[in-house]
């Protein structure tokens, strides 16, 4: 593992939905021993948390008190799981929920919100000031942390990004349909680079990083290439 001083102490990825961003920032912070959180999985654990008080997706106002009084952890999972972290919601493990079709559907909606965004972001800035940190998401490089070290934008293709998923979900044996996935990809597209707050979009100062095509190990060999120089 590297921890040196020569190296970015905040280091801050975006793109679109299942452009790598999670896989490579774990990778990356796995190679310099910093803290990796992806930015997405709190967006998401409100959007959980919602959904299981059965509060109407639409209210824009139920949404976001509950965003602002719910309390949200990331921990440092205690096996070598997939994320490298765990998600509580007041205390309760809610870390295999995350990801299910509901969620899926609904987050790009809950994040929105500019009650959610604002609650979500304050608690990524003070995660970010700490340091040593590999953060990503969708507005890291332009608004939670516009001044990190080094800012880097993966994109890739709709269809490349759908193929990704549908292995993943056919790897966990969950039944998927490509076509399903390639809609939802597009559809969570539109609205994260069109939403009014926070949009998508690479920072002015990013470096932009095609993946299609690429690994992981490839797209990270990339990455640490420009880190380290």
């Amino acid at each position: 593992m590297i921890h040196e001083n020569k190296y970015p102490k905040t280091i801050a990825i975006d793109g679109p939905a299942a452009s790598g961003k999670s896989s490579v920032g774990k990778m990356i912070a796995d190679q310099l021993n910093y803290t990796f959180l992806d930015t997405g999985v709190m967006y998401r654990a409100v959007t959980f948390a919602v959904i299981e008080k059965g509060i109407d997706i639409t209210n824009e106002k139920l949404v976001g008190e509950l965003a602002e009084t719910i309390s949200i952890e990331v921990r440092r999972s205690k096996e070598d799981g997939e994320s490298g972290y765990d998600i509580f919601i007041d205390s309760q493990d809610v870390s295999e929920n995350l990801k299910s079709n509901a969620v899926n559907q609904l987050v790009s909606q809950v994040s929105r919100y500019e009650r959610v965004r604002t609650a979500m972001t304050e608690q990524q800035k003070k995660i970010g000031r700490a340091g040593a940190i590999v953060m990503a998401g969708r507005d890291i490089g332009t608004v939670v942390l516009p001044d990190a070290d080094i800012k880097i934008y993966l994109e890739a293709s709709p269809q490349e990004r759908a193929r990704r998923r549908f292995k993943e979900e056919n790897e966990k044996g969950i039944a998927a349909s490509y076509e399903d996935i390639l809609c939802n990809v597009r559809m969570r597209d539109e609205i994260d680079s069109n939403r009014d707050i926070a949009p998508l979009k690479p920072a002015v100062d990013a470096h932009i990083i095609n993946t299609d095509g690429k690994d992981i190990a490839k797209v990270t060999a990339e990455i640490m290439h420009l880190i380290s120089n």
